[in-house]
């Protein structure tokens, strides 16, 4: 009897083991193992920055020299821009991590330049009487938004912005709106300088660089990637970004005076320098720097920029 029942309980395990109903759970539950696991090793190790030909990876929070690859402490980053006049720092526009970057910079600058001023691309030059309101803190924040249209202009959230310029009013720190406005840009683009209508000229600045062909190169990918429409074409493309950039450049140098500016735009205007900060530079031979803000997981060429920040 005992023989008999032991029989049959290993012919039910076997049977169990050749049932493909068994088999699949076994599947089904291997694989919820094996996403568990990738999962954990993906929050276990950390996102870095590769920077090309340094084989080394860089974690967030790390601020890299773009001359010897190696990693800065913030005061040693600071005691180098204390000796600049024009700093140049970038942004992904929506990432809110690199305005609380731009925040701490400029709040660091502000205890040894108490004059200083902050040039910010989101701002045109002909809304410069409103930005001195603000500075002097006789604007709210509902009066200051509507009065440089800023969600007709610029269009982020105002919040991403908030911090810094509520520390820039604060404190009544000089803003300097350093764009032209925003509709000759497009206008150019897609019907040529010769095409705008002579008010619109009178914001261009007086000289215009075209001959970089590293800056020329870098452009015409952005268009190719940008798939613009036929009627876009790329001699257009390319001297609407010239005449933006050599725009920045001289509100930069008209404004700058006689202390340190920071300087708050886009990574694709102050990368690798020859957007803004060149072009600056040949107007004013004032020192500056770059500080580029790279998000962890991407890849960059060491000579971006003075210094590369890791951000998420």
């Amino acid at each position: 009897m005992r023989r008999c029942r032991k029989n049959q309980a290993m012919s039910s395990a076997t049977g169990n083991e050749q049932n493909p109903f068994c088999k699949k759970w076994r599947f089904m539950l291997f694989c919820l193992l094996a996403f568990m696991i990738l999962l954990w090793a993906c929050a276990v190790v950390p996102k870095t920055l590769i920077i090309k030909n340094i084989p080394a990876s860089f974690l967030e929070g790390t601020i890299i020299s773009g001359q010897t690859g190696k990693p800065v402490a913030f005061d040693e980053l600071l005691g180098d821009l204390n000796d600049c006049r024009v700093i140049y720092i970038g942004e992904a526009h929506t990432n809110e991590h690199h305005h609380g970057i731009q925040l701490q910079i400029i709040q660091a600058i502000y205890k040894t330049h108490p004059s200083m001023a902050v040039g910010m691309e989101m701002f045109d030059h002909s809304y410069q009487d409103v930005l001195d309101q603000w500075a002097a803190g006789n604007l709210d924040e509902r009066e200051f938004l509507r009065k440089v249209h800023w969600y007709a202009n610029w269009r982020y959230n105002f919040s991403l912005y908030s911090d810094i310029l509520n520390f820039i009013k604060d404190n009544h720190i000089r803003l300097v709106g350093i764009n032209i406005p925003f509709h000759i840009s497009s206008k150019i683009r897609v019907g040529g300088l010769e095409n705008l209508k002579a008010e619109e000229k009178e914001h261009l600045p007086s000289e215009i660089g075209t001959s970089n062909e590293a800056h020329r190169d870098y452009l015409e990918d952005v268009y190719v990637r940008h798939h613009f429409n036929a009627e876009v074409e790329f001699d257009d493309f390319y001297m609407a970004q010239c005449v933006w950039e050599d725009a920045m450049a001289e509100a930069i140098a008209q404004n700058v005076h006689d202390d340190v500016m920071v300087v708050l735009a886009g990574n694709g205007h102050i990368q690798f320098k020859y957007g803004i900060p060149d072009r600056a530079f040949r107007r004013t031979g004032l020192s500056f720097r770059t500080i580029y803000l790279a998000s962890v997981g991407s890849e960059v060429e060491l000579g971006i920029a003075d210094y590369i920040w890791v951000t998420p």
